[in-house]
């Protein structure tokens, strides 16, 4: 009965609301056509109706969660209480599905089908009756596939992130996903632990729904969108399995439909002033080298003047105050507890490293919904006097070596090897690497610089997260704990060491770096911002000559991928694909 009651006072919202442009979905549900008979009459069969059909606010619901992709798996306990704060503020919620991309799983890299998801959503969101979105994303690529998507098309849209696991526990101690993989294998190959002691681990690291609880690249993407207002706050830190994460997703229904009653869109969210408070988070909170290829293509779709030298410049003297792993001690669990997104925003914000005014889907500017946060635990988010890192961020490198950018995660590397001269040893792709890399005679020491190519966006497919090699044995029985490692590849933003990325323009594309042989020198340079390579032009020339591009797929989207694919530099987007298509669809269907 207080349903009905409820629906009838929604009714009535509707009817003031009537002397406004109807809603875009009343152009499939109004009216008496025969589309719109057939509209509505298909839609009855799940039992709507015909107050669902009145002009209130249709949600649409883009879950990403699917039992291939862990990190998205419990997505339904959320979708249902999304479903309940749209359906307590007079709208109609209707969930539908977007690919799911799972950075565990899918081979040969959930990279190379992030703009097919964006491509898949934007034309759900467009092709469908829906005033507004509500965006259900966790692991590492659903986050930006789903929101380019989104933003290409311009509804109304609200992002919500699954949330981190609980902590990993082994043997006492705290373990973090992704990066206690990386030193537990490189322990095996070192023969510093068992076979039996790794299997052990991975039993007790995933021990709860949710992502990675690193500040990886889900964790990072959380804060990203949290940090770009287009996420309510709190929705970075939040467990996936604390019960405030389902108290977050009925405010988020709730806000929605709140949203497309004010007809705020993310071009109105997702502004410059958005896009450089998320560099500057991302420096504060010591996050992934992926943010960077992501917020680049989101900004290509919106319109949003951004280039890679705006995360040097912004980045740059921005001090790292989480102290979490990869680059620190604690993990997301104690992130949340210690005050989670807002502290670090209100820090920044008081030292004018944010730009408050800038616009919350939570409602008004940012600014006010930071203001009151308080830390709980000053180790896990530093004071502004007491960093993990002084100057944090995103290092851009150039050089003739990366004619169009390089990035190093600054808080991830080791100190040491910031500015180093070294001889390159060269492994042509992945493959080579596997095959080479555990020989007890590979010519290779501590000071070498290890060279990985043909594994950016063209060369993999897809621009794979291998750039993080693991060292040769025979260093790793020495103790040699980090080198410097370079490639056109990415690595998991859970990965640590001094590792430089997103060479652009890649190898397979004709860049410098295929043509680099083993034994040239090459200098890393972080503070000058410098990526060297001591090879004369003429010699360079010579090569040139002799190099040919890999062959490329035959078909399928694997070829399509290849011939369309911005570089790193560039956000690795389809070019067909950058910009807004907007949300008008000109002819009907029948």
């Amino acid at each position: 009965m207080s349903d009905d009651s409820n629906s009838n006072n929604n009714g009535n919202d509707n009817n003031n609301e009537s002397k406004q442009a109807p809603r875009r979905s009343q152009h499939w549900f109004g009216g008496n056509s025969k589309d719109g008979f057939i509209h509505r009459s298909w839609m009855r069969n799940q039992g709507l109706g015909s107050e669902a059909f009145d002009g209130r606010p249709i949600i649409g619901i883009c879950n990403s969660g699917s039992d291939l992709v862990p990190c998205n798996a419990h997505f339904r306990g959320l979708v249902d209480k999304v479903r309940e704060g749209i359906l307590q503020a007079g709208g109609v919620p209707l969930e539908f599905p977007a690919m799911a991309l799972g950075e565990s799983n899918l081979r040969p890299t959930a990279m190379l089908f992030r703009n097919l998801a964006a491509m898949e959503v934007e034309e759900s969101i467009r092709a469908n009756p829906m005033d507004g979105v509500v965006l259900m994303v966790g692991c590492d690529k659903t986050t930006p596939a789903l929101l380019m998507g989104a933003a290409s098309v311009n509804l109304p849209t609200l992002v919500l992130s699954g949330g981190p696991m609980l902590n990993g526990r082994y043997r006492g101690q705290a373990i973090g996903s992704g990066t206690h993989v990386w030193k537990f294998s490189e322990a095996v190959r070192a023969g510093q632990m068992s076979e039996a002691q790794f299997r052990s681990a991975e039993a007790c690291m995933s021990r709860s729904a949710g992502h990675c609880m690193t500040m990886g690249t889900a964790s990072t993407m959380a804060c990203m969108v949290e940090a770009l207002g287009i996420a309510m706050p709190d929705n970075a830190a939040l467990p996936a399995v604390d019960a405030r994460r389902h108290e977050l997703a009925r405010q988020v229904g709730r806000r929605i439909v709140a949203l497309v009653q004010e007809n705020r869109r993310p071009s109105d969210i997702l502004t410059r002033e958005a896009f450089e408070n998320a560099i500057r988070v991302n420096a504060a909170i010591g996050g992934s080298t992926n943010a960077v290829i992501h917020l680049l293509a989101l900004a290509g779709r919106l319109g949003v003047p951004l280039n890679l030298d705006d995360w040097d410049r912004l980045g740059r003297d921005v001090p790292t105050l989480v102290d979490l792993l990869p680059a620190g001690r604690f993990l997301m669990e104690e992130f949340c507890y210690a005050g989670g997104l807002p502290v670090v925003m209100r820090r920044l914000a008081e030292a004018g490293l944010l730009h408050s005014e800038a616009p919350s889907v939570a409602g008004g500017a940012i600014g006010p919904h930071i203001e009151a946060a308080e830390c709980f635990d000053d180790e896990v988010i530093r004071p502004l006097e007491r960093p993990v890192v002084a100057q944090g961020g995103i290092a851009v490198l150039r050089g003739n070596l990366a004619p169009d950018g390089a990035v190093i995660k600054v808080s991830a590397a080791s100190p040491a090897l910031m500015q180093h001269t070294g001889r390159a040893v060269v492994f042509e792709t992945i493959e080579d690497y596997k095959a080479r890399i555990d020989d007890p005679a590979l010519d290779i020491d501590a000071s070498s610089i290890m060279v990985l190519k043909n594994c950016g966006p063209k060369g993999y497919p897809g621009m794979a997260e291998v750039g993080n090699m693991g060292l040769p044995p025979k260093l790793l029985a020495q103790g040699v704990t980090d080198m410097i490692r370079l490639s056109d590849a990415r690595m998991s933003g859970t990965a640590y060491g001094t590792v430089v990325l997103h060479v652009a323009p890649e190898a397979a594309a004709g860049g410098p770096l295929a043509l680099v042989q083993s034994g040239d020198l090459i200098t890393l340079d972080v503070a000058e911002r410098r990526l060297h390579l001591h090879v004369d032009e003429a010699t360079l020339a010579e090569r040139c000559k002799a190099w040919a591009p890999p062959p490329k797929p035959a078909s399928g989207w694997a070829r399509l991928y290849v011939d369309h694919v911005l570089q790193a530099d560039k956000g690795a987007d389809m070019d067909f694909l950058v910009g807004q298509r907007g949300d008008h669809v000109a002819r009907e269907s029948h």
